[in-house]
């Protein structure tokens, strides 16, 4: 109970300096900051068992199984899942993987789509020590090889939904990367597309269901990498340790008050942070059953929580506004769901859902996978993604700093230091960084250079560190966090992180290497920035249906430029960096640009952006 005198004292020193005004705002926040507080203490207390115990998510996993083996664990359209059968796969994964000679720290890539058998191969994985990089399964071509390689895979699995885009990069895998083909169904069938590939449901099928022989697995030794693109370049692979994805798990069920007998939802891949730690965590560490979908279907949303029995339901803000876009249905509100939590539910369409859907909580979070500055909003405040206590605001040291708003680059005084923005003024969002304390160390990347990119030094005194998530976040006199824009060569389109430097490459290749510059730009009625590409050439060389074919072969969907700019003159005597921010502002609007103007239809062709097409766009009739 140390935290709770420290928190203590600290209050009573606050009574004793504050002003009238601070007692105004600690009365209006007093509810919201005791509830955070008493889940954070539970959190930490959680935490702190675990970590005593020196458990695993595996060691976790496995008390929920022996506590109720026939509970549904994982259930789909297709599938249903029991505990037991989860941990079974689990088990035949690790002893197949352990007689094949791999062991703990080795790494083995996993490129599967949503389904039981997902869960179960990393969580096998995890028994024996093995880390598994989860690869988006978007990913073509350069960025997809880059995914395996930069993870230093010893080995892949990849599901058959898959063989094309293995067999695209095979000639330019490692010569030392083992590759193990998953099919769907128990399909032994082997593709002949990627020869070298070992069949793994042949392997799986005369393997054990019991538990592998004991490797020496620790608390924070490493469980996966999930990727993030970060501020700038390909795909990073962000580290998660057993510590990190138990206290990510915990901390929003605690949070948001989930019970352990709650039914949960979520058309989110299972590679990211959202849907793989956040929601599936909850079937991993606290019992609880979690339906999956394939992929995502608006119209279909609440059916499929009618279908399951779901009482919460995951969202991200793409996904709200497809879900209130579709016809009212009659599940609209014929459905168990009492909470939906997710990332990016925009204040414009908020109280629309909750009305429409009858939701009666929404909790919105915001955070990065590789960061420490992650905050919830669970007591309803429309729009804000979270807050700060203005009470005690050391019991989770997470800040708003005055910073550059194009590079992100704090500002700092005449001492050398950063400095904290006032209410209502934007700035870079940062969270402390304590090494050994899961709440607020930094694990960073498998690329140390990179990891060294997100702290900022000497940030409040010589000598401290904290993560720079590169967003610029604004608080009110309250506390309350919003999000207004992100820093850098990065924008989120479609619910993920474009990096426009890998973008601009691949553009410029397909291009035939003309000079490309690529950024984010605002389209009405979306959320986020969608991707607009400034192609230098002058001469109209470019046939854009040959160049929207090759583009569609090398970038996922979410990453291609849905409008291009075909620039006759380049302004050679500014920095790359100041043209990007010109032209970002001067933005797609044909009656103030004179370049031509084109933008990707819905079937992926380019089409002349016309002041009428242009009005179109204005009016949600062109729709992206």
């Amino acid at each position: 109970m140390g935290w709770f005198f420290a928190v203590l004292v600290a209050l009573i020193a606050l009574l004793l300096t504050r002003s009238w005004r601070w007692f105004y705002i600690a009365g209006a926040t007093a509810k919201r900051d005791l509830t955070a507080l008493w889940a954070y203490g539970k959190l930490l207390r959680y935490t702190k068992r675990h970590e005593r115990l020196n458990h695993t998510v595996a060691d976790v996993f496995e008390e929920n199984v022996n506590a109720h083996p026939e509970k549904t664990a994982v259930i789909s359209e297709t599938q249903k899942w029991t505990f037991r059968q989860v941990n079974e796969h689990a088990n035949r994964v690790a002893n197949v993987l352990q007689a094949q000679g791999y062991r703990k720290g080795d790494v083995v890539g996993l490129l599967m789509e949503n389904r039981a058998e997902y869960v179960a191969t990393w969580l096998g994985l995890s028994k024996i020590g093995i880390i598994t990089p989860l690869i988006n399964t978007n990913l073509r071509g350069p960025s997809l090889l880059h995914s395996i390689t930069v993870a230093h895979c010893h080995a892949l699995i990849y599901g058959e939904d898959f063989v094309e885009a293995m067999s695209d990069i095979t000639k330019d895998l490692p010569n030392d990367l083992t590759l193990f083909q998953f099919n769907n169904e128990n399909n032994n069938t082997q593709s002949e597309a990627v020869k070298q590939a070992k069949n793994l449901n042949t392997l799986l099928s005369a393997a054990s269901t019991q538990k592998p022989g004991k490797a020496q697995v620790d608390h924070h030794d490493k469980l996966v990498y999930i990727y993030t693109s970060g501020t700038t370049g390909l795909p990073k692979a962000a580290v998660i340790s057993h510590s990190r994805y138990l206290f990510i798990a915990a901390g929003i069920h605690y949070t948001m008050g989930f019970k352990n007998d709650d039914v949960f939802y979520t058309p989110l891949p299972l590679y990211h942070t959202a849907g793989g730690i956040m929601c599936m965590g909850q079937s991993v560490i606290f019992g609880s059953t979690v339906s999956i979908r394939k992929k995502f279907s608006a119209s279909n949303y609440f059916a499929d929580c009618a279908k399951f029995n779901a009482t919460v339901g995951q969202y991200i803000g793409e996904m709200a506004r497809y879900i209130l876009a579709t016809k009212p249905s009659e599940y609209d509100r014929a459905h168990r769901v009492r909470l939906v939590f997710g990332n990016g539910l925009r204040p414009q369409i908020w109280p629309q859902f909750v009305e429409r859907f009858n939701i009666a909580k929404v909790g919105e979070f915001y955070g990065a996978t590789e960061g420490n500055a992650n905050i919830m909003n669970h007591d309803n405040t429309v729009g804000a993604i979270g807050f700060v206590s203005r009470i005690l605001p050391q019991v989770y040291p997470i800040s708003i700093i005055r910073a550059d708003p194009d590079t992100g680059e704090p500002i700092r005084n005449k001492d050398g230091l950063c400095e904290l923005c006032e209410p209502n003024e934007p700035g870079v969002f940062i969270g402390k960084i304590v090494k050994g304390n899961p709440s607020r160390e930094f694990l960073g990347y498998v690329d140390a250079k990179a990891s060294a990119k997100k702290i900022v030094k000497d940030v409040f005194k010589h000598g401290d560190m904290a993560f720079l998530s590169g967003d610029l976040l604004v608080a009110d006199e309250k506390g309350y966090l919003y999000f207004k824009d992100r820093t850098g060569d990065t924008f989120r389109w479609k619910g993920e992180n474009v990096s426009t430097s890998e973008v601009e490459a691949q553009v410029s290749n397909v291009a035939g290497y003309k000079d490309t510059v690529v950024y984010g730009v605002t389209i009405p009625h979306t959320e986020g920035r969608a991707g607009m590409a400034a192609i230098y050439d002058p001469q109209g060389e470019l046939d854009l249906d040959v160049f929207a074919a090759n583009l569609a072969k090398v970038l996922p969907a979410y990453a291609r430029p849905q409008i291009l700019r075909l620039l006759t003159k380049v302004d050679l005597t500014g920095t790359f960096k100041l043209r990007k921010v010109d032209l970002q502002k001067e933005g797609y609007d044909p009656n103030v640009v004179k370049d031509a103007l084109y933008y990707q239809t819905s079937k992926g062709r380019y089409e002349p952006l016309t002041p009428s097409a242009y009005e179109k766009v204005q009016r949600n009739e062109i729709r992206f």
